[in-house]
């Protein structure tokens, strides 16, 4: 691969204040890009400023949302040093959308080592406050200028950062669900298991409606039978039930989630009974009401760990360990978070060190 070219902004933008950060809303310096071309491979990688892109009204991603994203983040240590969180899974990750999306992939550890030099450059981008972090998003587009439904044979790789507080307002504060069972997010054999836009802006009517109603997010149910859990809308789900730790199975329409990952690995470590099968919503409210749920929390890049307070499903609102935070719920934040931040000491090799 060739070598990266940096070129620095001549106008630096002011920081936001890191004490009130929503998340996603503002954006460093700098991004780093390459493109592909079809038999030259990925070329011409660079850091620029950040900027808008300049693309033609047939291009294919406007058309055919041939695209696919990442979401991982950056952490400040109280020393003042930056780390990354487990970022070759994030690049691994991403060529198994592309696979599916028919996006040629990328050198994992090129991607990651472009990634640290643009973190190193826009550090004073990360946030040194409680509770903030650099969110970092890795995202690949067709760029083809036609208008017909076929793999493109160019395209664009691009990272962002966005210094960014808690994702929800509530914090680490238990969230409601609203648990869907109209729309549908995703089928096996689709593209669920892939991070595309496409499954996002499926779930945006649902949502909607969600939020309208007072709740923070939606639970997915599989999109054949109605009545298999299969995610929350930004995250995987789980569930602690007569003590073991339950979760839906990777089948091809959730997305294996990097936290998720971990968090099983970290409850396995700790002695916990865990369970990755189908669970149908049947079960789960027969459970509830039987007193077997003792905690529910979901699981993601952007909230790391979000309890669960309550549940709504068919007018009917099921509040789970009386609208407070479960004990290993609240662990395994700590625990995360811990590991994240440099307060825990990184004994699985999940850290990457940037500065």
């Amino acid at each position: 691969m060739e070598p990266i070219k940096v070129t620095k902004t001549a106008e630096p933008k002011q920081l936001p204040d890191f004490n009130d950060l929503p998340f996603g809303t503002y954006f460093s310096d700098h991004m780093f890009v390459m493109n592909y071309v079809s038999g030259e491979g990925w070329i011409n990688p660079r850091i620029v400023p950040y900027g808008p892109f300049e693309l033609d009204p047939s291009c294919m991603v406007f058309h055919y949302a041939q695209e696919i994203f990442e979401g991982l983040k950056a952490y400040r240590t109280a020393d003042g040093k930056i780390q990354l969180f487990r970022p070759y899974e994030n690049f691994k990750r991403l060529n198994n959308s592309g696979e599916r999306m028919c996006i040629p992939a990328v050198d994992v550890d090129f991607c990651v080592e472009a990634l640290k030099q643009l973190v190193e450059l826009d550090q004073r981008w990360v946030p040194d406050v409680e509770n903030a972090s650099l969110y970092i998003r890795p995202f690949v587009f067709a760029t083809d200028k036609h208008v017909g439904v076929h793999a493109s044979h160019t395209y664009t790789f691009c990272i962002i950062l966005s210094p960014s507080g808690s994702y929800y307002k509530e914090g680490i504060n238990p969230v409601k669900i609203m648990i869907e069972d109209e729309d549908v997010r995703a089928v096996k054999g689709g593209t669920g298991y892939t991070k595309c836009g496409g499954n996002y802006a499926a779930s945006i009517r649902a949502g909607e409606k969600a939020a309208a109603a007072g709740f923070s997010q939606v639970l997915w149910l599989d999109g054949v039978h109605r009545k298999y859990i299969e995610e929350v809308g930004s995250m995987n789900i789980m569930f602690k039930i007569d003590g073991k730790v339950v979760t839906p199975e990777l089948q091809g329409s959730v997305l294996p989630g990097i936290t998720r990952k971990s968090i099983l690995q970290v409850a396995r470590e700790w002695g916990y009974e865990v369970e990755e099968r189908m669970l149908s919503i049947d079960e789960l409210v027969e459970s509830i009401d039987a007193g077997k749920v003792e905690e529910i929390w979901g699981t993601g890049t952007a909230a790391v760990v979000s309890p669960v307070g309550m549940v709504a499903y068919k007018g009917k609102e099921y509040v789970i360990n009386d609208g407070k935070i479960g004990d290993l719920t609240q662990k395994l934040y700590d625990e995360l978070t811990g590991v994240q931040w440099g307060k825990i000491e990184d004994k699985r090799d999940w850290i990457v060190p940037v500065c």
